[in-house]
């Protein structure tokens, strides 16, 4: 597996968690989430 979609799957995973209904101090869920796969998709165009 490339490190894009270990990106991808951790973007996932975080998402899924913010659809949960459990409490997270100081930090959004949801916006790591998105971070993770924004920095999946852009992966080719850094290291590129």
């Amino acid at each position: 597996m490339s490190i894009q979609g270990v990106f991808y799957l951790i973007a996932v995973i975080l998402l899924v968690l913010a659809a949960l209904p459990i409490p997270s101090r100081g930090f959004s869920l949801a916006l790591l989430g998105a971070a993770f796969a924004l920095l999946g998709y852009a992966w080719p165009a850094i290291t590129g």
